[in-house]
């Protein structure tokens, strides 16, 4: 199977051919984040009512208990010195992001995460809980039923557990009481972030502003800023301008990076890695230790006693190797994935190979490994 996918591959990068310049050009917004059009991460700390006997046990989570108490009092129930003892409640943070340009009124998803002792949050609800930004600020108010992303089965002597039942989302279950204040229609001018910083991709940038609206326009300020003078596009308003920006293509270049992630044996390589001249060679060491202990009996009517005598067989056996392969310089993608299949190697050889590779200096790229 690992075969065929790497046979694939390869045979997609030969057919590419003369189409991969137009098949390889990007819109500028997935390329790029625009200064101030960003989203705001908020939080809040609630409570989850009408669990089935899963909640916080309040003796381990007293401030479960203080929560509780906090809201009931706040719906004009005096809780003074009472002792509360439920298994129904649970306390959990709430998060939430708020999109760029949100107005009061619109709604958004959240996250519930249990933070005590509770099992589960499978059919329980989010009691009003405020949720604030990094300023301090209320920017959002989330409500409604969790939706769990697990279930938990328990008996007197196993419990099963198949997902996380103390997380749960709830869909539109936060609505916006507060905008963030930005005024998108006063700017003159807007600095465009690369998601993967690159001085040549860069320049890309400016290069096709400037065609788009004239010389001057745009300027590649370092490996990850394009400057973008609105003022001087004379299409109307900031936004009318970025729309025009954002659906510009271009190539963008990156560097030569291997990635490897070797609990699955996955290896991802880009077009741009090349590999000078080096041999490789690959066989397999098998060490064999095997112990047969041997029981020894005495004599009948012998004054003795029975002996467990040790007994181990070691060996080595030194599998033939796969052959001695030579790589020449200036290796593609596509041939470096031919060779490695030549040479019959799994995966998880392949990353041992590479990596001897890479120490040997001849693969010229990044090497990741997680």
């Amino acid at each position: 199977m690992t075969r065929l996918v790497f046979a694939l591959l390869a045979g997609l990068a030969a057919m590419v051919g003369p189409c991969a310049a137009v098949a390889n050009e990007i819109r500028l917004k997935d390329l790029v984040e625009f200064d101030g059009v960003r989203g705001n991460d908020l939080v809040g700390y609630g409570l989850v009512v009408g669990l089935n006997g899963t909640g916080d046990g309040l003796r381990n989570s007293p401030f479960t208990e203080e929560i509780m108490a906090n809201i009931l009092e706040r719906l004009g129930v005096n809780v003074s010195g009472e002792q509360f003892r439920p298994k129904n409640v649970a306390a959990v943070f709430v998060t939430a992001s708020l999109p760029a340009f949100s107005r009061v009124g619109g709604q958004i998803d959240v996250t519930v995460s249990a933070i005590g002792d509770a099992k589960s949050l499978l059919g329980g609800t989010l009691i009003m809980t405020p949720l604030n930004a990094a300023d301090g600020q209320i920017y959002a108010v989330a409500q409604g039923t969790v939706i769990a992303g697990g279930a938990t089965a328990e008996g007197e002597g196993a419990t099963v557990t198949e997902g996380v039942p103390t997380s749960g989302v709830i869909p539109s279950g936060a609505r916006v009481e507060r905008e963030v204040d930005f005024d998108f229609t006063s700017l003159t001018s807007l600095r465009l972030g690369l998601r993967n910083p690159d001085f040549t991709t860069a320049l890309l940038i400016e290069q096709v502003i400037n065609a788009r609206f004239g010389r001057g326009v745009a300027e590649a300020l370092d490996s990850g800023t394009v400057r973008f003078d609105l003022s001087a596009t004379r299409v109307g308003s900031p936004a009318r301008a970025i729309a025009e920006v954002e659906n510009l293509r271009v190539e963008p270049q990156r560097k030569a990076r291997v990635v490897v992630d070797q609990r699955s044996g996955t290896i991802v390589m880009g077009d741009e890695v090349r590999i000078s001249r080096v041999a490789v060679s690959q066989g397999n060491l098998t060490l064999r230790v095997q112990e047969d202990p041997l029981v020894v009996q005495p004599n009948p009517f012998a004054n003795g006693q029975t002996v467990v005598v040790p007994r181990t067989n070691v060996g080595i056996n030194e599998e033939d190797g796969t052959g001695l392969a030579e790589v020449p310089a200036g290796t593609t993608l596509a041939e470096v994935i031919e060779g490695l299949n030549a040479l019959g190697v799994s995966p998880r050889n392949m990353i041992d190979i590479l990596k001897s590779i890479k120490a040997a200096g001849a693969l010229h790229a990044e090497f990741i490994v997680r």
